[in-house]
């Protein structure tokens, strides 16, 4: 399975995700998870205490605030997230907003998959 590889094509899974929220590796120190935004949808501001995050876009378009500053984000870029720090990501663009993102240390349930933002909410 997927998860017993240690080099992955991401970028290509991360395209081809369209779940909300699915975890692709846990360790002891840091976490990898794809995202896929629908047009017009967010990740919705939260802070992590203790948790810094990378997110790396790889498909779409779309808004990042971290902290006060807003930015426009598109493939190819990454935002990056320093642990206490308010932050959003919205996708503004056409198609879904697809990326792979970071946690040190982990933040979710090892294995853990959500279709849709409702499904991530409801299991928080």
């Amino acid at each position: 399975s997927e998860t017993t590889k240690l080099t992955l094509p991401v970028v290509e899974l991360a395209r081809a995700n369209d779940e909300f929220r699915k975890v692709l590796w846990t360790g002891e120190q840091t976490q990898l998870v794809l995202m896929a935004i629908p047009e017009g949808g967010e990740i919705g501001g939260e802070v992590h205490e203790g948790h810094d995050q990378l997110l790396y876009f790889v498909a779409g378009s779309g808004v990042a605030k971290i902290g006060e500053t807003e930015t426009e984000i598109a493939d190819g870029d990454v935002s990056i997230v320093p642990s206490g720090v308010f932050h959003n990501f919205k996708n503004t663009g056409s198609g879904m907003l697809k990326l792979f993102t970071t946690y040190s240390p982990p933040e979710h349930e090892p294995g853990t998959e959500h279709e849709t933002k409702a499904e991530a909410e409801a299991d928080d």
